[in-house]
């Protein structure tokens, strides 16, 4: 294969109504040149992670096509979820996958923005590799005060932003009835991200909180009683994660983004979370990939816990097993690891 291949992760502020989910799907399975390889609504975070790939342009329509049915469909008036969000596609990155640079990548997201931009009516902002300013690169930091805190940060009003990060890069500028439906859309470019959830046996989310706070990266904020501040480094490298509550299962999550899954693997994310929550009398019920994992990631687990597997696809297997993949939901390798689903050209 010597065509250039990118990936493409939107995720959508909306994971409950399976007929507007198949509206916006079925706006990049029209779009030519585009594969559709995951679809996976969640609940109670309200989103669903539509994974799909193919050349550069082709990726870059269905991008763009996408957003548009989104904009028509949902209404971010009436959203509540558990997963943070500022819009009805709340990211949409591009991911380099073969024959094609990062930087590439990052013009992409940029022609993106500036063809949507031309509506006027959607606040837009760029992300990652694509950002225009270093403040922006964490979808974190644009994403603060979420959709209930962008009216007051277009018009001026009170927000927890610096200039760096408050105003959209393209698109409108100011609230109005569209941006009400809409919020705010980022679309970027990245490296292969892998959203990883460890289960946690508990309702509520007391333990999966404290968990999150102590594995990711960024740690935690210790304050002073006289405001003094100061933080307070994570475990684990290159990991956004936080604790939430699965009412759906009578459980909770360890909600995680690993960056690199080569500075922490997931069997690494796994173990540390299974420790943290023997500390406080919890076990784990399993974990969940959420869209699609990169077969290297699946392999490195294996031989955690399978040392003396013999193929890739012992690894896998023990990889499953090993971390629970399918305790509370369903794990096809064929389906949900890239280069298998690729080779076998499986259209969701």
């Amino acid at each position: 294969m010597d065509s250039p291949l990118v990936e493409c992760v939107p995720n959508i502020s909306e994971g409950r109504d399976h007929t507007k989910i198949n509206l916006i799907v079925d706006a990049v399975r029209t779009t030519p040149g585009c594969t559709v390889l995951g679809v996976e609504p969640d609940h109670d975070y309200h989103r669903t992670v539509i994974t799909f790939a193919g050349g550069p342009e082709a990726v870059a329509n269905g991008a763009v096509a996408l957003i548009e049915k989104s904009i028509e469909v949902l209404d971010m008036r009436t959203h509540k979820g558990e997963h943070p969000r500022m819009g009805v596609v709340d990211v949409c990155p591009f991911v380099p996958l073969h024959n094609i640079t990062m930087e590439e990548c990052a013009s992409l997201a940029a022609n993106v923005v500036d063809r949507l931009s031309k509506r006027g009516d959607v606040p837009l902002f760029l992300y990652g590799f694509a950002a225009t300013q270093e403040e922006r690169t964490m979808l974190s930091h644009l994403r603060k005060g979420e959709y209930e805190g962008l009216e007051a940060r277009l018009n001026g009003g009170e927000t927890i932003h610096s200039d760096a990060t408050r105003y959209p890069d393209a698109g409108a500028m100011t609230w109005s009835t569209t941006v009400a439906r809409s919020g705010g859309i980022t679309v970027g470019a990245r490296s292969i991200l892998v959203a990883y959830n460890v289960n946690v046996e508990e309702k509520g989310a007391s333990v999966s909180k404290k968990i999150g706070s102590i594995v990711r990266s960024s740690g935690r904020l210790l304050k002073s009683e006289n405001g003094g501040k100061i933080r307070s480094k994570g475990m684990l490298q290159k990991v956004q994660g936080m604790g939430v509550p699965v009412d759906e299962l009578g459980i909770s999550q360890v909600s995680m983004n690993l960056l690199d899954v080569g500075l922490c693997p997931l069997h690494l994310a796994f173990k540390t979370c299974e420790s943290l929550a023997a500390d406080h009398d919890t076990a784990l019920c399993g974990s969940e990939i959420v869209g699609l994992v990169p077969l290297n990631a699946m392999l490195e687990a294996g031989q955690y816990f399978h040392p003396e597997a013999m193929n890739d696809e012992e690894k896998v297997y023990a990889a499953i097993e090993g971390l629970g993949l399918n305790k509370h939901h369903a794990f096809d390798p064929e389906l949900h690891i890239i280069e298998w689903a690729l080779e076998k050209g499986v259209e969701a």
